[in-house]
């Protein structure tokens, strides 16, 4: 039984799990830093950047100050408005996969951390904004940055019965806000968590591909 025929509402993370976001946000990553004087930094690197809040792995994997942080966040801004928000791929069966998802007239909608704004436009340029009913992620001043606070607003925002809906992800901070909301969650292995990270995070399901996503969902 295809868990669409007990889901009806399906969240989706945005980078990692639709779209693959490695070069503009690591480039945008050692804009960053250049910026702030550290030089010579491997991009590869900056992979632990994809999923977790901007700010928080500034402060994380560099020890920011809070205050060094927000600046670090604003030059991240600078080249991903303009450039990195571009670098980025659709992962191969996506399309396909949502197309097929609103024949079976799941509602869908995005949940991610990165700001509203950016992700409505990588949505636009994918062609990806048409499948949605909302797009929802984090202000541009870090407010809804956490994934459990997203998940909440957006459960009280529709008024959805969490028993139907559905949080589909690649990072452990997509399965602990599904569980802190008593949320199904699928973990996705082709995007940047592990599949230990993202068991250990609480996912209830877990694929490999896009392939065996769209098996659970559809089929």
């Amino acid at each position: 039984m295809p868990l669409t025929d007990k889901f009806t509402t399906l969240l989706f993370d945005l980078d990692g799990t639709l779209t693959d976001p490695k070069i503009g946000i690591t480039k945008s990553v050692r804009y960053a830093l250049h910026k702030m004087g550290l030089e010579n930094v491997d991009v590869e690197s900056l992979v632990k950047f994809i999923g977790p809040p901007l700010k928080e792995s500034f402060a994380r994997y560099y020890g920011f100050s809070d205050e060094l942080a927000d600046l670090g966040v604003r030059f991240y801004r600078e080249y991903f408005s303009e450039t990195g928000i571009y670098e980025n791929a659709l992962y191969p069966g996506i399309d396909a996969l949502l197309g097929e998802l609103g024949k079976n007239s799941a509602r869908l909608m995005i949940v991610t951390t990165k700001p509203t704004v950016y992700a409505r436009k990588i949505c636009d340029h994918f062609a990806l904004s048409r499948y949605f009913a909302d797009i929802k992620g984090s202000e541009l001043d870090g407010t809804l940055s956490d994934k459990s606070q997203l998940i909440g607003h957006i459960l009280k925002k529709h008024g959805l019965d969490k028993d139907k809906v559905l949080m589909i992800g690649d990072r452990e901070h997509d399965m602990i806000g599904a569980r802190n909301n008593a949320v199904t969650s699928i973990g996705v292995g082709y995007g940047y968590g592990s599949r230990e990270e993202l068991e250990a995070s609480g996912a209830t399901y877990f694929v490999s591909t896009v392939r065996e996503l769209a098996i659970l969902l559809c089929k």
